[in-house]
């Protein structure tokens, strides 16, 4: 079996898209996604072993994928990495800003030390690669850069030091789109995705996660799919107009309001799951997804 996509096949051949992120989660579902249409993947991370064992699924399937370590944090790791893609495959075409990451806190036990690891991780590191594209190839050669933010309207709660790097990335998507153009910049705003990342946190957080499918319109969480195929689309030539926007995959969660208690019909909504390989996150296997 391979990945079951809805776009149609070589609609990437002989691009060449970097993934942060790429050894799990969203950015190894989308690797897959984009492999499947032609793209050659160049997989960035911090984790060489995740890395590998992606760039290796991708080689089963029939795929190219290369293995770049790199904490996306550091400017000159970052330069020198962009450098290494384009050595290696002679082109970049599509950058998919994944990497990402945050812990639960509220805002009053935030230090200052978390404040910046959180907003480096998710607002800087961002920056850096998309500049690095944009610099080293992007500028006279064109492309296409998604950035993958989160459900950052009405605030963060629990975690305030993401919304704020997220909204900064959203905003800084919107810069990018006019300086940068004819490259196109946008966004994608996942909102609760059944994914791998849901088991890092802690077992205090379990009964929430198994229980925010209730809180949604859709009455169901996402899939990893469902966000891949919302990047594939900003990077295709479908969305060749697009550019500045921000694509919410939330389920509508953020339209649920408080004065109208009632969340959803209770009709059903069908997820779409094109991902072979994927695997339920361990939090959900007793709660309903």
């Amino acid at each position: 079996m391979s990945y079951q996509s809805i776009f149609r096949s070589n609609l990437f051949t002989e691009q060449v898209i970097i993934v942060t992120g790429g050894g799990s989660g969203i950015g190894r579902c989308t690797a897959h996604e984009l492999s499947s249409l032609g793209a050659k993947l160049a997989l960035v991370g911090r984790k060489i072993d995740k890395l590998q064992a992606v760039a290796a699924e991708i080689a089963d399937a029939g795929g190219v994928a290369s293995v770049h370590v790199c904490d996306i944090r550091e400017e000159e790791m970052v330069s020198q990495t962009i450098s290494d893609i384009l050595k290696t495959h002679g082109r970049i075409d599509g950058l998919v800003n994944n990497a990402g990451g945050q812990f639960p806190s509220a805002l009053s036990q935030i230090k200052a030390k978390g404040w910046d690891a959180v907003v480096r991780n998710n607002l800087t590191g961002g920056f850096l690669m998309a500049r690095e594209c944009y610099n080293q190839w992007m500028q006279q050669h064109g492309g296409a850069i998604v950035n993958v933010i989160a459900d950052i309207w009405m605030g963060m709660p629990g975690m305030g030091h993401s919304g704020a790097a997220r909204a900064g990335m959203l905003n800084f998507t919107e810069t990018a789109a006019l300086e940068w153009g004819p490259v196109r910049s946008n966004a994608v705003a996942p909102g609760w995705i059944a994914s791998s990342g849901m088991d890092n946190y802690p077992p205090e957080m379990t009964a929430m996660i198994q229980n925010m499918h209730k809180l949604v319109p859709l009455q169901r969480i996402g899939t990893e799919s469902e966000v891949a195929a919302a990047i594939v689309f900003l990077l295709s030539p479908a969305a060749a107009f697009i550019s500045g926007a921000c694509l919410r995959i939330d389920g509508g969660a953020p339209n649920a309001k408080r004065i109208w208690p009632q969340v959803g019909s209770g009709s059903s909504n069908q997820a779409y799951n094109g991902f072979h390989l994927a695997q339920t996150p361990k939090v959900l296997d007793k709660g309903k997804p």
